[in-house]
């Protein structure tokens, strides 16, 4: 066998295999050896059939298998012995021609390929102990508490009718309408009984701001216009006119925060309900924390291992953003003006977050392959019990989809292999912790959960 490599260019390799016909002919006739205790023909007793005759006979399908296994043996040795770790599949060419074929496949020439490859580079991870990264901390205050309980009070809150005065912001307005475009009714466009708070924003751009000063009994024409990225593909772009009639107009009221309005949401008292509330907000602040360490300490990974990313992971893991943005801009209406950018601008960031995205995926598997950090299958399935969880009813049917489906599940071990990595180097590096305000753990949340 001749190994020559013809490419070598940054992570791209390439490479022409020859192999001996006398090399396939070897192989195959072992092949058909072994096949002749395992077939049975008319005519031969078992065991007994002549390996010219099965030659004969599957000799063409026993070289094609051959060739295969032989181009399989012979790339993982090539790539095994330069240390390769292969970014893709390896890209294979072969004859193509009828007549060169046909004697490849009768043993009558050697086997002659090229094989493309491109390799993930070798990553020298940096001193993890060497790392300092900031943890923010917020205590939660009484004042959080009762601000979180009054949000849930304003929710809660009683609405009675106003014996006096027009509709206001704020109020709640039952109305009746007759949707119309270009005077005629369209399907869905009709409503009774329909209670709408005013400023709520339920309702579709311009609806309830025209409802303000309406009273009771009052009939009037509001004018709309769907969005372009209204579900409804008839009706989205399209102006409409509501004929609307308030039957009736309430104003909202004060929930009284105390034992009985802790009551009504299930707890004893309004003391449990405070705890309940400083639990859920300690929750909250401890997954803001979580996520400015994760960010700042990926960021940290990423300021220490600068190398070459593989092109076609970076291309791949573009591509399905840029997708991503694209469907998402076309549903919504938007322009990459609207953002104040161009196209060529916003795919020259979404190019440099891809490979950010691909470099830092490639080193925390290097940290967990070397440390030998796995995820285990318990942990895997109390994701998948979370999952259910979070669809009452349908729990079942969540467990079926991923105990079924193998690239979803992998889809859910994968934020917890990089999760455990995380951690490892944290338990590492140097954390401390800085009390801060509020406003500055939540700051940029946006932003920070769109990045990697």
């Amino acid at each position: 066998m001749q190994v020559t490599e013809t490419l070598n260019e940054g992570l791209k390799h390439e490479f022409k295999i020859s192999v001996p016909a006398s090399d396939l002919d070897a192989k195959a006739g072992a092949k058909l050896v072994d096949l002749k205790d395992k077939v049975r023909l008319n005519g031969f007793r078992p065991g007994k059939v002549p390996v010219a005759h099965l030659k004969k006979i599957y000799g063409r399908s026993v070289m094609a298998e051959t060739i295969d296994q032989t181009i399989s043996d012979t790339n993982r040795q090539i790539f095994e012995d330069r240390g390769f770790r292969l970014a893709g599949e390896p890209k294979i060419t072969m004859p193509t021609e009828k007549d060169q074929v046909e004697e490849l496949l009768s043993g009558k020439t050697d086997l002659t390929y090229t094989v493309a490859i491109e390799v993930v580079p070798q990553i020298q991870l940096a001193d993890f102990k060497s790392f300092s990264v900031e943890k923010p901390v917020v205590d939660v205050s009484d004042a959080d508490v009762d601000d979180a309980i009054k949000r849930i009070a304003e929710g809660s809150r009683p609405y009675s009718a106003k014996t006096e005065g027009a509709a206001e912001k704020g109020d709640r307005v039952t109305i009746s309408f007759k949707g119309t475009i270009n005077g005629e009714a369209f399907e869905g466009g009709t409503g009774e009984g329909i209670q709408v708070v005013i400023g709520a924003g339920q309702f579709i751009p311009g609806f309830e701001e025209q409802l303000i000063g309406i009273g009771t009994g009052e009939t009037r024409t509001l004018k709309v216009g769907f969005p372009k990225n209204y579900l409804n593909d008839k009706l989205a772009g399209q102006p409409a006119e509501f004929e609307t009639t308030a039957t009736l107009i309430e104003a909202p009221g004060e929930a009284t925060i105390d034992d009985e309005f802790a009551k009504t949401l299930g707890l004893e008292s309004l003391d449990k309900l405070k705890e309940a509330a400083r639990e859920r907000l300690t929750a909250e602040f401890a997954g803001a924390t979580r996520q400015k360490v994760k960010r700042a300490l990926l960021d940290r990974l990423d300021e220490s291992h600068k190398f070459e990313a593989p092109p076609s992971l970076v291309a791949e893991e573009f591509n399905l953003m840029w997708n991503s943005i694209k469907a998402e801009m076309d549903s919504t209406g938007k322009s990459f003006a609207d953002e104040n950018t161009t196209e060529d601008a916003a795919k020259e960031e979404y190019q440099k977050i891809a490979d950010r995205r691909v470099r830092l995926g490639l080193v925390l598997s290097e940290i967990g392959e070397k440390n030998k950090i796995t995820v285990t299958d318990d942990e895997v399935s109390r994701a998948v019990i979370e999952r259910a969880r979070q669809m009452p009813g349908r729990e079942k049917e969540v467990w079926d989809y991923y105990r079924s489906n193998a690239q979803a599940l992998a889809q859910l071990r994968a934020p917890i292999y990089e999760d455990k990595v995380v951690d490892f180097v944290l338990e590492l590096a140097n954390v401390t912790e800085k009390k801060v305000s509020k406003d500055e753990l939540f700051k940029d949340e946006d932003a920070e959960q769109t990045a990697v």
